[in-house]
Parts: C-alpha cells; sequence; structure tokens
C-alpha cells in the first residue's frame, strides 16, 4: 500500500506500539465477560457498531507502513460481521454437563490465543458463546491487540460501553475505595510513613526496571522458561484457570491494609515461583 500521498494525515504508531506488532512478536490482551444469560448476538453486534467503536479511533484504523519507514494507523471502514463470531458448540452426544462444557471453552479460549489477526483488519476481534457452562450461560471473548492500548485504558474503553439496568442515562459506578480508619489518618507517622513510601518506592522501582531493560535488550540473555524455550515457534498450549472468592480478598484487603492490586500480584508472584520451581524439578 503506497501511502506517500497521505502518509502527513496519518496518526502514528507509539514505539512501543511498533514493537508488540512485528514480525517476530504479536502480543494480544484477552478479556472474559461471563454472562447469567445467554447473550443475543444481533444486539451485541448493534453494540459494537454504535458504541465500541466510536470510543477509540484505533478500533476502525490498521497499521500501515509510512513513506519514512515507521508505521502509521489509517482509518479503514469496519466490517463488524468479520469482527463478531458466534461459534456454535454441541456434543456429539446430543447433551453435555457443564464440566465438558468448561473444558470447551478453555479449548476454545486457548485456540483463539493462538490464532493471529487477519490481515488488512483492525486489531480486534469478540467472540460470543452460548455455551452453559458451570460458572455462567454466556460467555464473551475479547482479543484486543497490545498495541491498541495497554491494559487500564482497553479495560476503561469496555466498562464505557455498559450501562446501568436501574437507569441506563447514569453512568456505570463502582464502590469508592474505603480509606484507613480515623486513628491513622491522625498519626503523623503513618501519614509521614506513606508518603515517603508513594514517592520513593514507584522511583527506585523505575530505576530499577529501567536498568534490567537495559541489561536484557544488550548483553545478559533471558533464562530458559515456560515463556522462553529454545524452539522460535509457536507451540500449543493449554489454559487453566482458578477462581478467588472476593470475600476472601476484602479480608485480606481489610486485615493487611493494603489495596486489591498488591494481593493480586502477590498471588501471581507465588504461581509463577511455584511454576519455576516444578519447572526445575522435572529438569532434573
Amino acid at each position: 500500500m503506497d501511502l506517500t500521498k497521505e502518509d502527513e494525515g496519518l496518526e502514528p504508531v507509539s514505539p512501543l506500539g511498533q514493537y508488540f506488532n512485528s514480525k517476530v512478536m504479536s502480543v494480544s490482551i484477552l478479556g472474559i465477560l461471563e454472562s447469567e444469560i445467554p447473550i443475543d448476538g444481533s444486539q451485541a453486534k448493534s453494540l459494537i457498531k454504535d458504541v465500541f467503536l466510536p470510543i477509540n479511533p484505533r478500533f476502525s484504523s490498521i497499521m500501515v507502513m509510512g513513506k519514512k519507514g515507521g508505521k502509521k494507523w489509517k482509518k479503514v471502514e469496519v466490517k463488524v460481521e468479520n469482527h463478531v463470531h458466534v461459534p456454535s458448540f454441541s456434543s456429539p452426544k446430543g447433551s453435555s454437563s457443564s464440566s465438558e462444557n468448561d473444558s470447551f471453552l478453555k479449548s476454545y479460549i486457548a485456540e483463539v490465543a493462538m490464532q493471529p489477526f487477519q490481515l488488512g483488519q483492525p486489531l480486534w476481534e469478540i467472540h460470543i458463546i452460548n455455551c452453559p457452562a458451570s460458572e455462567a450461560q454466556g460467555t464473551v471473548i475479547f482479543k484486543l491487540h497490545h498495541a491498541l492500548g495497554d491494559g487500564y485504558s482497553l479495560v476503561g474503553a469496555l466498562l464505557s460501553c455498559l450501562q446501568r439496568a436501574d437507569d441506563p442515562s447514569l453512568p456505570v459506578t463502582f464502590p469508592s475505595v474505603n480509606n484507613f480508619s480515623s486513628a491513622n489518618k491522625d498519626d503523623g507517622k503513618i501519614v509521614l510513613r506513606k508518603v515517603v513510601s508513594r514517592c520513593f518506592l514507584p522511583l527506585v522501582n523505575t530505576i530499577r526496571d529501567f536498568g534490567r531493560s537495559v541489561l536484557k535488550s544488550t548483553c545478559v540473555e533471558d533464562d530458559l522458561s515456560p515463556i522462553r524455550c529454545r524452539s522460535e515457534s509457536f507451540r500449543p498450549f493449554s489454559l487453566s484457570t482458578i477462581t478467588f472468592s472476593l470475600h476472601h480478598i476484602k479480608e485480606i484487603k481489610s486485615r493487611l491494609r493494603v489495596v486489591t492490586n498488591i494481593i493480586l500480584k502477590t498471588i501471581l508472584s507465588l504461581a509463577s515461583c511455584m511454576t519455576h520451581a516444578l519447572v526445575d524439578l522435572l529438569a532434573y
């Protein structure tokens, strides 16, 4: 595609976006939304066309090569039917249990994660599955390329499509974060400690992460792990899920007086350490 005359009016792709969408790497974000009732695909398509696409111009744009070699966003006409997939699932025995449907969903999500995006189309897909599982009657899979934005911005875009059931004219609201007790607010030492930690720790983490990135990109090679292996090609993988009770997370949050992100990050760190320990054990 020749854009020598149209190049000036196009928005450039950020360096990180170009890095996430290259010949050797394609990073996507998967989001799963579960519903207590089956989902009407026709209503979902109209919602995507009228509400989802206008939120961000990148949802209706493709990456093209500019005249100076850099990639840019070019707005195109979006055919919603090419991006919304409603697969049909039927058991060969005529009826299926919730455990069989759970296994089908995990296999389907893994398959969606491995498939590349179609060339010449915006980098997003939505899969609507009306398959009664153990946790939901309907499931929506959002596959969004990381070049479109980070997790926070994409989640914000998806949440902006929602409406309140009691009054659709009002914006969607969430419970406010509970502050510490009044006794802690009056304690000057705790306040000072919080201010120092909020200012100093992010600076230390930024310097540490930047230093590691420089070393990893120049002279230090990544260790072999389940994420990085000797093979340069994509390999199939299986998907595993685990459910955490929000009641338990809230209880931990109130006892430790930390934010929810720290709790989830600790859980993921523990799972990563246990995975590496298991891999090392199997290696020997």
